[in-house]
């Protein structure tokens, strides 16, 4: 088989590319399939045999792409499509993977050139809108609307990334086999072209300074690897750890990620909290290096303030036998309980409460622990994966 792959992000890039996009087309390509995948200009290419990376043009001068709806991803949609169509005419696919909005003008080719398509649904578009305030108005909103339940109809397979959206859908397609729930839930080191594992040890080297090094050396460390966007709830963390620190002096709170403004806005928050030094932010680093410092912890967290899609990160920190405080919201929730997480309200008293108890109840952190990597293991592995890939294969053979 051969397909046609359509990913509207910066790709590969962790700041700004959905990791959905790296391992569907991963696997895609472990089972058989013959891959060109057509990109934005931005970000680092991909070593995945058996795949060709074709990028639009950069335009390095309007800048870096942003999460979430903006005009400048408009602006380089255009070119997708022109891209797209020029691709459709030269060679002939089995199926067209189009990755979020790209859907919206693959709906329109597929009767056109013949292709079955598969719709890569990562969110509602018509929600994002509204959740980054990209527009208000009712119109625009409900023009999307329509189009999405189009593309979600006129679909030969749809994919969706977690229980929300499989709801949403399966309102939209009910008793439809077409439809299928495929988690963001694996986590193979992203490999980059032309780089080795000497490569990737020697960043991970020079990421983690000896500054870093000492200060961590001999502490029990909470520790946040992602975004700092403002619904991470990082501002939470922040001043639950300032009680924390009060009762166990040899914590240290570890955020990993993060734009230089956003490290330096909570920076100033710790400072502000007189807690400073019990906290080590690293900014941006290398996959590889945020791996090794989330292996260094004694408790991980997720203090997610709001949002209904998952986060990938909660299921590397469910496989990684290492105990789990995360927000009971919906977010979280859809994946976690309290038999695989110390569940707390999203607010710093709870949060606080979460954390002291994964660092102080022994046994029944263990437990939980023990009982999340065997969730991760019957629901979420990379076994679980493939075998949702290959039914996915199946619906388009």
């Amino acid at each position: 088989m051969k397909a046609l792959v359509i990913a509207p992000q910066p790709f590969y890039s962790p700041r700004g590319t959905p990791f959905s996009v790296y391992y569907r087309t991963l696997v895609t390509a472990e089972l058989g399939v013959n891959i060109d995948l057509l990109t934005y200009g931005e970000g680092a290419d991909v070593d995945i045999p058996g795949v060709r990376m074709i990028r639009i043009p950069r335009f390095r001068v309007l800048g870096a792409v942003k999460i979430g709806p903006s005009l400048l991803k408009l602006f380089l949609d255009v070119f997708l499509v022109f891209r797209t169509i020029a691709l459709l005419a030269k060679n002939r696919y089995d199926f067209v993977h189009a990755h979020e909005e790209a859907v919206f003008f693959c709906r329109f080719l597929k009767s056109l050139f013949g292709f079955k398509l598969v719709y890569d649904m990562h969110s509602s578009l018509p929600q994002q809108l509204t959740n980054f305030q990209f527009t208000r108005s009712r119109v625009l909103i409900g023009l999307f609307k329509k189009l999405e339940d189009s593309c979600l109809k006129a679909a030969n397979a749809v994919i969706t990334i977690c229980p929300d959206l499989a709801d949403y859908v399966t309102h939209l397609l009910p008793k439809n086999e077409k439809h299928i729930l495929i988690e963001n839930s694996i986590f193979d080191p992203v490999r980059i072209a032309s780089k080795g594992k000497a490569t990737e040890a020697k960043e991970v080297e020079e990421a983690i300074d000896e500054k870093t090094d000492d200060l961590l050396r001999g502490k029990r460390l909470v520790v946040y690897a992602g975004t700092l966007e403002p619904y991470q709830g990082i501002d939470i963390l922040v001043k639950a750890f300032s009680y924390v620190k009060r009762r166990q002096s040899d914590a240290m709170l570890l955020i990993v990620g993060g734009t230089e403004d956003q490290v330096a806005h909570y920076c100033a928050l710790a400072r502000s909290l007189d807690i400073e030094k019990g906290c080590v932010f690293t900014g941006r680093v290398p996959q590889s290096t945020a791996k090794h410092y989330t292996r260094l912890a004694s408790v991980l967290v997720s203090p997610r303030s709001e949002g209904t899609n998952t986060p990938l990160k909660i299921y590397e920190q469910l496989a990684s036998g290492i105990p789990l405080v995360a927000t009971r919201i919906y977010s979280h929730t859809q994946v976690l309980d309290d038999q695989v997480a110390f569940l707390v309200d999203p607010e710093p008293e709870d949060m606080t409460r979460g954390i002291l108890a994964a660092l102080e109840s022994g046994d029944k952190a263990r437990q939980v622990a023990g009982n999340a990597v065997m969730l991760y293991r019957e629901k979420y592995s990379r076994p679980v994966y493939i075998g949702k890939m290959k039914h996915l294969l199946g619906l388009l053979s």
